[in-house]
């Protein structure tokens, strides 16, 4: 909180990750980090996580990508854990996104869900990142969940139950895509048609009487034949999310 006393010796309150984020701090362009930026900061992280993991981001190897010491990174940002919430809100640009305010309300949540689940999928070690109170009062989360908000505007709801859907998509858009890394970075966990038939002959069908026969099908777990890039079903439960917002909220 800005209180008058901070105000009065000019000594902000605002965590530094949305100082930046907001422009509420300065940058230098003078001496030997002239040319360097918060925003090209940022975008080198995202780059080396894109190109080798969360893990891979330091301080260090941000500044030499930039061909800087790592001591100059710090004029700008005071700590790796600022650089990670900087990197969250940098996912997705607001900017970039295509104009839905034309959709009906439920194209145009699934088309916001099937953007936000784009962006990690882009840049899954987003979700290696903890998301707290800075994360969402970062300007591109907050106009992210503007558009989202917007759309709903048709729909008997105030805003606070606008905002717990956002909460709800989006939880649902996170796990789905955690779910999908996880058997990406585990490929040989995946169970085969042929290791299911063995199962056949050993899977009680009586103490199992529903999922059984369901994981025996291979829908349990997907199979080797699964085409297209919703096998864990994110549209059915997206859908599933609409259809009751439908009944709970729609239009009349």
């Amino acid at each position: 909180m800005i209180t008058p006393e901070n105000q009065m010796s000019g000594v902000s309150e605002v965590p530094e990750a949305l100082a930046i984020a907001w422009g509420l701090q300065e940058e230098s362009n003078r001496g030997p980090t002239r040319g360097l930026t918060h925003e090209s900061i940022v975008s080198a992280a995202c780059e080396i996580a894109d190109s080798d993991g969360l893990a891979a981001v330091t301080m260090k190897r941000v500044a030499e990508s930039l061909g800087f010491t790592t001591m100059s990174l710090y004029r700008y940002v005071s700590s790796k854990d600022v650089l990670l919430q900087l990197m969250m809100d940098a996912m997705i640009d607001p900017e970039a996104l295509p104009d839905l305010s034309d959709l009906d309300w439920r194209t145009g949540m699934k088309q916001w869900a099937h953007i936000l689940r784009d962006g990690y999928r882009a840049h899954p070690w987003a979700l290696e990142i903890p998301r707290g109170q800075i994360s969402v009062m970062m300007p591109h989360s907050l106009a992210l969940a503007d558009v989202g908000i917007s759309l709903m505007q048709p729909l008997h709801m105030d805003d606070a139950e606008r905002l717990e859907t956002i909460l709800a998509i989006t939880s649902l858009v996170t796990s789905t895509v955690s779910l999908e890394m996880d058997l990406v970075r585990q490929p040989d966990a995946l169970v085969s048609l042929s290791a299911l038939g063995e199962l056949r002959e050993v899977v009680d069908k009586k103490s199992l009487p529903f999922m059984g026969p369901l994981m025996l099908s291979g829908d349990y777990v997907g199979n080797e034949s699964d085409e297209g890039d919703d096998g864990l079903g994110f549209d059915f439960g997206l859908d599933r999310l609409l259809d009751g917002l439908a009944v709970y909220a729609g239009p009349a």
